[in-house]
Protein backbone atom coordinates (compact mmCIF):
# COMPACT_ATOMS: atom_id res chain seq x y z
CA UNK A 1 0.00 0.00 0.00
CA UNK A 2 1.29 3.46 -0.96
CA UNK A 3 0.87 6.12 1.72
CA UNK A 4 0.32 9.81 1.00
CA UNK A 5 -1.05 12.99 2.55
CA UNK A 6 -3.97 15.26 1.77
CA UNK A 7 -2.69 18.78 1.14
CA UNK A 8 -4.39 20.89 3.85
CA UNK A 9 -6.07 23.13 1.31
CA UNK A 10 -8.39 25.07 3.57
CA UNK A 11 -5.87 25.53 6.40
CA UNK A 12 -2.40 25.95 4.86
CA UNK A 13 -2.85 29.64 4.01
CA UNK A 14 -1.51 31.66 1.09
CA UNK A 15 2.17 31.99 2.02
CA UNK A 16 4.29 30.33 -0.73
CA UNK A 17 7.02 29.59 1.83
CA UNK A 18 4.56 27.67 4.01
CA UNK A 19 3.45 25.61 1.02
CA UNK A 20 7.12 24.94 0.16
CA UNK A 21 7.99 23.87 3.70
CA UNK A 22 4.99 21.58 3.90
CA UNK A 23 5.48 19.73 0.61
CA UNK A 24 9.21 19.34 1.19
CA UNK A 25 8.44 17.90 4.63
CA UNK A 26 6.02 15.45 2.99
CA UNK A 27 8.79 14.25 0.69
CA UNK A 28 11.52 14.14 3.36
CA UNK A 29 9.29 12.04 5.61
CA UNK A 30 9.06 9.41 2.89
CA UNK A 31 5.44 9.77 1.82
CA UNK A 32 4.59 8.49 -1.63
CA UNK A 33 2.08 11.05 -2.86
CA UNK A 34 0.24 14.28 -2.18
CA UNK A 35 -3.51 14.75 -2.78
CA UNK A 36 -5.17 18.08 -3.57
CA UNK A 37 -8.87 18.94 -3.50
CA UNK A 38 -10.45 21.32 -6.00
CA UNK A 39 -12.95 24.16 -5.94
CA UNK A 40 -12.67 27.18 -8.25
CA UNK A 41 -15.22 29.50 -6.70
CA UNK A 42 -17.17 29.50 -3.46
CA UNK A 43 -20.76 30.49 -2.74
CA UNK A 44 -21.57 33.38 -0.42
CA UNK A 45 -23.77 31.65 2.16
CA UNK A 46 -25.10 34.98 3.42
CA UNK A 47 -27.24 35.19 0.29
CA UNK A 48 -28.18 31.49 0.35
CA UNK A 49 -30.19 30.60 3.48
CA UNK A 50 -30.09 26.88 4.17
CA UNK A 51 -26.85 26.30 2.27
CA UNK A 52 -25.79 22.67 2.82
CA UNK A 53 -22.66 22.44 0.69
CA UNK A 54 -19.43 21.23 2.23
CA UNK A 55 -17.53 24.40 1.26
CA UNK A 56 -18.27 28.08 0.65
CA UNK A 57 -16.51 31.34 -0.19
CA UNK A 58 -14.61 31.57 3.09
CA UNK A 59 -12.83 28.25 2.40
CA UNK A 60 -9.47 28.67 0.63
CA UNK A 61 -8.53 26.42 -2.28
CA UNK A 62 -5.29 26.66 -4.27
CA UNK A 63 -5.86 25.88 -7.95
CA UNK A 64 -4.52 22.31 -8.39
CA UNK A 65 -2.66 22.63 -11.68
CA UNK A 66 -0.97 25.90 -10.73
CA UNK A 67 -0.13 24.44 -7.33
CA UNK A 68 1.35 21.31 -8.90
CA UNK A 69 3.45 23.38 -11.28
CA UNK A 70 4.92 25.09 -8.20
CA UNK A 71 5.37 21.84 -6.27
CA UNK A 72 7.01 20.11 -9.24
CA UNK A 73 9.97 22.45 -8.90
CA UNK A 74 10.21 21.97 -5.14
CA UNK A 75 10.21 18.16 -5.02
CA UNK A 76 11.81 15.17 -6.69
CA UNK A 77 9.86 12.01 -5.88
CA UNK A 78 6.33 12.50 -4.54
CA UNK A 79 3.47 11.71 -6.88
CA UNK A 80 1.00 14.57 -7.46
CA UNK A 81 -2.65 13.48 -7.34
CA UNK A 82 -5.76 15.59 -7.88
CA UNK A 83 -8.37 14.14 -5.59
CA UNK A 84 -10.47 15.30 -7.34
CA UNK A 85 -10.39 17.80 -10.22
CA UNK A 86 -13.96 18.66 -11.22
CA UNK A 87 -13.50 17.93 -14.89
CA UNK A 88 -16.86 18.77 -16.55
CA UNK A 89 -16.78 22.37 -15.35
CA UNK A 90 -13.54 22.86 -17.29
CA UNK A 91 -12.59 22.94 -20.97
CA UNK A 92 -11.32 19.48 -21.85
CA UNK A 93 -8.46 20.40 -24.17
CA UNK A 94 -7.16 22.98 -21.70
CA UNK A 95 -7.15 20.38 -18.88
CA UNK A 96 -5.31 17.95 -21.15
CA UNK A 97 -2.73 20.66 -21.89
CA UNK A 98 -2.33 21.62 -18.22
CA UNK A 99 -2.02 18.01 -17.12
CA UNK A 100 0.60 17.31 -19.77
CA UNK A 101 2.58 20.36 -18.64
CA UNK A 102 2.50 19.24 -15.00
CA UNK A 103 3.53 15.74 -15.99
CA UNK A 104 6.48 17.09 -18.00
CA UNK A 105 7.60 19.52 -15.29
CA UNK A 106 7.34 16.82 -12.59
CA UNK A 107 9.05 14.20 -14.80
CA UNK A 108 6.03 11.91 -14.94
CA UNK A 109 4.63 12.27 -11.43
CA UNK A 110 1.01 13.27 -12.13
CA UNK A 111 -1.99 11.09 -11.33
CA UNK A 112 -5.16 12.84 -12.48
CA UNK A 113 -8.15 12.19 -10.26
CA UNK A 114 -11.36 13.58 -11.72
CA UNK A 115 -14.99 13.83 -10.66
CA UNK A 116 -18.20 15.56 -11.64
CA UNK A 117 -18.71 17.64 -8.47
CA UNK A 118 -21.81 18.70 -6.58
CA UNK A 119 -21.74 22.51 -6.70
CA UNK A 120 -23.93 24.04 -9.40
CA UNK A 121 -22.67 27.48 -8.37
CA UNK A 122 -19.30 26.63 -9.88
CA UNK A 123 -20.79 25.30 -13.11
CA UNK A 124 -22.81 28.49 -13.54
CA UNK A 125 -19.74 30.67 -12.94
CA UNK A 126 -17.60 28.67 -15.36
CA UNK A 127 -20.25 28.53 -18.07
CA UNK A 128 -20.68 24.73 -18.18
CA UNK A 129 -23.79 22.53 -18.02
CA UNK A 130 -24.41 20.95 -14.61
CA UNK A 131 -27.05 18.52 -15.89
CA UNK A 132 -25.03 16.42 -18.33
CA UNK A 133 -21.76 16.42 -16.38
CA UNK A 134 -21.57 12.66 -15.83
CA UNK A 135 -22.04 11.60 -19.43
CA UNK A 136 -19.85 14.43 -20.65
CA UNK A 137 -17.00 13.38 -18.38
CA UNK A 138 -16.69 10.05 -20.21
CA UNK A 139 -16.14 11.82 -23.52
CA UNK A 140 -13.68 14.16 -21.82
CA UNK A 141 -11.60 11.23 -20.56
CA UNK A 142 -11.61 9.58 -23.98
CA UNK A 143 -10.49 12.78 -25.68
CA UNK A 144 -7.77 13.58 -23.14
CA UNK A 145 -6.25 10.13 -23.53
CA UNK A 146 -6.02 10.63 -27.27
CA UNK A 147 -4.49 14.07 -26.83
CA UNK A 148 -1.87 12.63 -24.46
CA UNK A 149 -0.84 9.82 -26.80
CA UNK A 150 -1.18 11.17 -30.36
CA UNK A 151 0.69 13.98 -32.06
CA UNK A 152 -2.42 14.99 -34.01
CA UNK A 153 -6.03 14.23 -33.15
CA UNK A 154 -9.23 14.32 -35.15
CA UNK A 155 -12.25 13.92 -32.90
CA UNK A 156 -15.98 14.39 -33.50
CA UNK A 157 -18.01 13.66 -30.39
CA UNK A 158 -21.25 14.85 -28.83
CA UNK A 159 -19.55 17.75 -27.04
CA UNK A 160 -16.10 18.09 -28.62
CA UNK A 161 -14.66 18.59 -32.08
CA UNK A 162 -10.98 18.71 -33.05
CA UNK A 163 -9.71 18.68 -36.62
CA UNK A 164 -6.17 17.37 -37.03
CA UNK A 165 -4.52 19.18 -34.12
CA UNK A 166 -2.55 18.28 -31.01
CA UNK A 167 -0.90 19.50 -27.84
CA UNK A 168 2.85 19.97 -27.47
CA UNK A 169 4.65 18.86 -25.38
CA UNK A 170 3.06 15.50 -24.87
CA UNK A 171 3.26 14.16 -21.31
CA UNK A 172 5.90 11.76 -20.02
CA UNK A 173 3.18 9.24 -19.18
CA UNK A 174 1.22 8.29 -22.25
CA UNK A 175 -1.51 8.33 -21.15
CA UNK A 176 -1.57 10.01 -17.74
CA UNK A 177 -3.45 7.76 -15.26
CA UNK A 178 -7.05 8.88 -14.74
CA UNK A 179 -8.72 7.98 -11.46
CA UNK A 180 -12.39 8.72 -10.77
CA UNK A 181 -13.80 9.98 -7.49
CA UNK A 182 -17.31 9.64 -6.10
CA UNK A 183 -19.72 7.10 -4.69
CA UNK A 184 -22.77 7.05 -6.97
CA UNK A 185 -23.57 3.67 -8.56
CA UNK A 186 -23.16 5.16 -12.03
CA UNK A 187 -19.73 6.42 -11.04
CA UNK A 188 -18.69 3.02 -9.70
CA UNK A 189 -19.74 1.40 -12.98
CA UNK A 190 -17.77 4.07 -14.84
CA UNK A 191 -14.65 3.30 -12.80
CA UNK A 192 -14.90 -0.36 -13.74
CA UNK A 193 -15.37 0.41 -17.43
CA UNK A 194 -12.83 3.20 -18.04
CA UNK A 195 -11.01 4.22 -14.86
CA UNK A 196 -7.42 3.52 -13.88
CA UNK A 197 -8.45 3.79 -10.25
CA UNK A 198 -11.08 4.94 -7.76
CA UNK A 199 -10.73 7.71 -5.20
CA UNK A 200 -12.93 6.03 -2.62
CA UNK A 201 -15.58 7.84 -0.61
CA UNK A 202 -16.81 5.59 2.19
CA UNK A 203 -16.33 5.24 5.93
CA UNK A 204 -18.19 2.02 6.71
CA UNK A 205 -16.19 -1.06 5.73
CA UNK A 206 -19.22 -3.08 4.66
CA UNK A 207 -20.32 -0.27 2.36
CA UNK A 208 -16.80 0.03 1.00
CA UNK A 209 -16.64 -3.70 0.32
CA UNK A 210 -19.92 -3.55 -1.61
CA UNK A 211 -18.79 -0.56 -3.65
CA UNK A 212 -15.49 -2.19 -4.57
CA UNK A 213 -17.31 -5.34 -5.62
CA UNK A 214 -19.52 -3.28 -7.92
CA UNK A 215 -16.40 -1.79 -9.56
CA UNK A 216 -14.90 -5.25 -9.99
CA UNK A 217 -18.09 -6.59 -11.56
CA UNK A 218 -18.24 -3.65 -13.96
CA UNK A 219 -14.59 -4.20 -14.92
CA UNK A 220 -15.18 -7.89 -15.62
CA UNK A 221 -18.20 -7.10 -17.80
CA UNK A 222 -16.02 -4.66 -19.76
CA UNK A 223 -13.34 -7.32 -20.26
CA UNK A 224 -10.88 -5.59 -17.92
CA UNK A 225 -8.75 -7.00 -15.11
CA UNK A 226 -10.29 -5.77 -11.82
CA UNK A 227 -6.94 -6.14 -10.05
CA UNK A 228 -5.44 -3.52 -12.36
CA UNK A 229 -7.78 -0.83 -10.98
CA UNK A 230 -6.25 1.05 -8.04
CA UNK A 231 -8.20 2.19 -4.98
CA UNK A 232 -7.31 5.17 -2.81
CA UNK A 233 -8.92 5.71 0.60
CA UNK A 234 -8.15 8.11 3.44
CA UNK A 235 -7.72 8.28 7.20
CA UNK A 236 -8.42 11.47 9.17
CA UNK A 237 -6.12 12.54 12.00
CA UNK A 238 -9.12 13.89 13.89
CA UNK A 239 -10.76 10.46 14.05
CA UNK A 240 -8.51 8.94 16.67
CA UNK A 241 -5.15 8.13 18.22
CA UNK A 242 -2.23 6.23 16.60
CA UNK A 243 -3.64 2.80 17.44
CA UNK A 244 -6.83 3.76 15.66
CA UNK A 245 -4.92 4.93 12.59
CA UNK A 246 -3.18 1.57 12.31
CA UNK A 247 -6.51 -0.26 12.63
CA UNK A 248 -8.02 1.91 9.91
CA UNK A 249 -5.13 1.22 7.56
CA UNK A 250 -5.25 -2.53 8.13
CA UNK A 251 -9.02 -2.59 7.57
CA UNK A 252 -8.66 -0.77 4.27
CA UNK A 253 -5.76 -2.96 3.19
CA UNK A 254 -8.00 -5.98 3.74
CA UNK A 255 -10.55 -4.46 1.35
CA UNK A 256 -7.94 -4.23 -1.39
CA UNK A 257 -7.08 -0.55 -1.03
CA UNK A 258 -3.80 0.15 -2.87
CA UNK A 259 -3.24 3.79 -1.86
CA UNK A 260 -4.06 5.63 1.36
CA UNK A 261 -3.78 9.29 2.32
CA UNK A 262 -3.88 10.97 5.73
CA UNK A 263 -6.04 14.08 6.11
CA UNK A 264 -4.95 16.54 8.80
CA UNK A 265 -7.68 19.11 8.19
CA UNK A 266 -10.45 19.58 10.74
CA UNK A 267 -8.22 18.48 13.62
CA UNK A 268 -7.86 21.89 15.23
CA UNK A 269 -4.38 22.54 13.84
CA UNK A 270 -3.69 26.25 13.68
CA UNK A 271 -0.51 26.56 11.58
CA UNK A 272 1.37 24.95 8.70
CA UNK A 273 3.88 23.73 11.30
CA UNK A 274 1.03 21.97 13.08
CA UNK A 275 0.16 20.06 9.92
CA UNK A 276 3.81 19.11 9.40
CA UNK A 277 4.01 17.81 12.97
CA UNK A 278 0.79 15.83 12.43
CA UNK A 279 2.05 14.05 9.32
CA UNK A 280 5.33 13.33 11.13
CA UNK A 281 3.45 11.72 14.04
CA UNK A 282 1.30 9.73 11.65
CA UNK A 283 4.32 8.41 9.75
CA UNK A 284 6.03 7.38 12.98
CA UNK A 285 2.88 5.58 14.11
CA UNK A 286 2.41 3.52 10.95
CA UNK A 287 6.01 2.75 9.99
CA UNK A 288 6.53 -0.98 9.99
CA UNK A 289 2.95 -2.11 9.52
Amino acid sequence: MRIGVVFPQTEIGADPAAVRDYVQAVESLGYDHLVTFDHVIGANVASRPGWSGAYESRDMFHEPMVLFGYIAGLTQTIELFTGILILPQRQTVLVAKQAAAVDVLSRGRLRLGIGIGWNDVEYEALGEDFRDRGRRSEEQISLMRRLWTQEHVTYDGLWHRITDAGINPLPIQRPIPVWLGGGDDRLLDRVGRIGDGWYAMFRDMDTGRSMIERIRTSAEKAGRDPDAIGIEASVAIRDGAPDRWVEEIEARRALGVTHLSVNTMGAGLTSPEGHIDAIRRFKEAIDGI
